[in-house]
């Protein structure tokens, strides 16, 4: 008897990698500006390699591990019906993108919008995310919200054929080559792509009117087009700094100056904590290896110089492209405090758009919406960091309210004060550890294993101190939702909404859950869980294990298999 040949799937990592690298493409002839500032980015992490390679004796990367290593992505799109989502959730399936996390988007305060949210990325390791947003419609008065919903069914985003692979990889768990490169260009040619084409202008303008316009971008259009793409950067500042500089809105002086502050910071804070949370092809070994060397001021202000020329190139020229100017200010944490996410952008562009009306005829207008994001990612935090990070964000929030002029009357003195707002926040991550602030992983050091059954103490960090057991701080792969809104309220130029319906409604992570049919992965098990197991291995490395208390070892037993049960080796 034959057996029926297995199917050979195509592998899902290797397409989520074809998926961005097409959608990056797509993005950068739509968006020009997009493109120039990956350009920006470039040059701007080629000087920080610079100063990293005089710092690090025998640090290089090669023009492919730069790549690599800023080559991350993140996008962001808007949905507008619980079935388009449920379609969206089995579309980023069939690329081993899972939701993590729940937004509730509406409950921010003055930063609130009409939407909830999860993020879908790989459960480990993950080098690609989108944070994909619904529209609420009954966040809305009913007379407004029968008008979206009468809009939204009269639209058909994903082809018939586009379902047929989502329910095939649904249902055989995977698809061919063939059929993989088939849903990448459903993607890219439908589904994300901008087509400057809009429906029933007076719906978009009464939402807009009425400070709704991130519902306006969500349903008058005509396909999940993507908001933005963002890359990873090497140092913030000094990125923020070179685009405000491209665009026209610092002179050469001012922009030197910032760029010399943030390649000086960088000096001090790039060790070797650092370099493994930036470059994840180096190892803990490959750091050590490499020799201590000193970065003398002048060799700053000769990177910073050089920067300064490099930018002044007719390539990078980018006030001559359509666009609206960059953030007043980055969101997250301050330079000092490296924890969870850092994000800034420049601003929506206006766009033109052609609406086709009701009655059929089109009209002409003008649509902002789609910006230019950029982030850098630090470590996970505890539940005490976390609440801490809270404290803090609020905290600065008031001095930005108090004197909300201060980031442009005094630039140095704004960023002292949100510093400062922050001081209560260790700067370095064996202190951050050693507080209980983030997360790491331990390992034991061929020094801890050979003294195996010689080592008195059992507090982790103590092993450290002693050399035998060694830390890495755990990546923060996740979104802050009150960041995002920020980012969402400047390049809407509408600082945050009110339901207008006769009584808030009140969502949750069941009700997005039963939208998707599928669960949402909560990352703090992930970042626990992985915190655990690596402490039990180096406990058990070191011949520890014995001396650990039963409660201790069922707690971290327990986290770990959490962890396993949401992502399996």
């Amino acid at each position: 008897m034959l057996s029926t040949p297995t199917r050979k799937f195509a592998d899902k990592t290797r397409m989520q990698h074809r998926l961005f690298a097409e959608l990056s493409a797509m993005f950068g002839r739509e968006v020009p500006l997009y493109d120039k500032s990956l350009l920006v980015n470039r040059v701007a992490n080629e000087a920080v390699c610079a100063l990293l390679a005089e710092k690090h004796g025998g640090f290089a990367l090669t023009a492919e591990q730069l790549e690599k290593a800023s080559g991350e992505r993140h996008g962001a799109i808007r949905i507008g019906t619980r079935e388009e989502y449920r379609w969206v959730a089995g579309f980023f399936d069939a690329f081993a993108m899972l939701p993590h996390n729940f937004y509730d988007m509406t409950a921010l305060g003055g930063k609130s919008q009409p939407i909830i949210a999860t993020a879908f990325r790989s459960p480990m390791n993950p080098e690609h995310r989108v944070f994909c947003s619904l529209l609420m419609v009954d966040y809305f008065a009913p007379e407004i919200a029968e008008r979206i919903e009468k809009r939204l069914a009269q639209r058909q985003v994903f082809s018939d054929r586009a379902k047929e692979l989502i329910l095939k990889n649904q249902e055989e768990g995977g698809l061919s080559e063939a059929e993989s490169v088939e849903l990448v260009k459903e993607g890219t040619a439908r589904i994300f792509r901008w087509t400057g084409r809009a429906h029933d202008y007076q719906l978009y303008q009464d939402l807009s009117d009425a400070g709704f316009k991130i519902a306006a971008d969500i349903a008058c259009f005509e396909s999940h087009h993507l908001n933005h793409l963002t890359p990873n950067t090497l140092c913030m500042d000094l990125y923020t700094a070179a685009m405000k500089f491209c665009l026209g809105e610092l002179d050469k002086a001012t922009f030197a100056a910032r760029a010399a502050s943030a390649l000086t910071w960088l000096r001090t804070a790039a060790d070797g904590d650092y370099m493994r949370l930036h470059f994840r092809h180096l190892g803990s070994d490959d750091i050590e290896s490499f020799a201590a060397g000193e970065v003398s001021d002048s060799a700053i202000a000769t990177l910073a110089a050089g920067l300064a020329e490099r930018l002044t190139q007719s390539d990078l020229d980018l006030s001559k492209l359509r666009h609206s100017g960059f953030k007043d200010f980055t969101e997250g944490p301050p330079v000092e405090t490296p924890v969870l996410l850092r994000q800034d952008s420049y601003k929506a562009l206006t766009e033109p758009v052609i609406f086709q009306q009701p009655d059929g005829s089109t009209l002409e207008a003008k649509h902002t919406a789609r910006f230019g994001e950029i982030e850098q990612r630090f470590y996970a935090t505890t539940t005490v960091g976390r609440e801490l990070y809270d404290r803090c964000l609020i905290a600065m929030e008031a001095e930005r309210t108090r004197d909300p002029d201060l980031i442009k009357r005094d630039y140095a003195a704004f960023l002292a004060a949100c510093a400062a707002v922050f001081a209560e926040f260790p700067r370095t991550l064996p202190e951050l550890l050693g507080k209980g602030l983030v997360l790491g992983r331990y390992s034991a050091t061929a020094k801890g294993i050979a003294a195996a059954g010689t080592i008195a103490t059992t507090d982790i960090h103590e092993l450290i101190e002693k050399g035998f057991a060694r830390a890495e701080g755990l990546r923060y792969e996740d979104f802050l939702p009150f960041s995002a809104a920020g980012i969402f309220a400047s390049n809407l130029g509408q600082y945050g909404t009110q339901s207008t319906a006769a009584t808030k409604p009140a969502y949750s992570q069941e009700l997005l859950e039963s939208i998707m049919d599928r669960k949402i992965i909560d990352p703090n098990v992930i970042y626990r869980g992985m915190q655990a197991e690596s402490l039990l291995q180096t406990y058990s490395d070191l011949g520890l294990m014995s001396r650990q208390s039963p409660r201790e070892r069922e707690e971290l037993g327990a986290a770990v298999a959490a962890y396993h049960a949401l992502a399996p080796a």
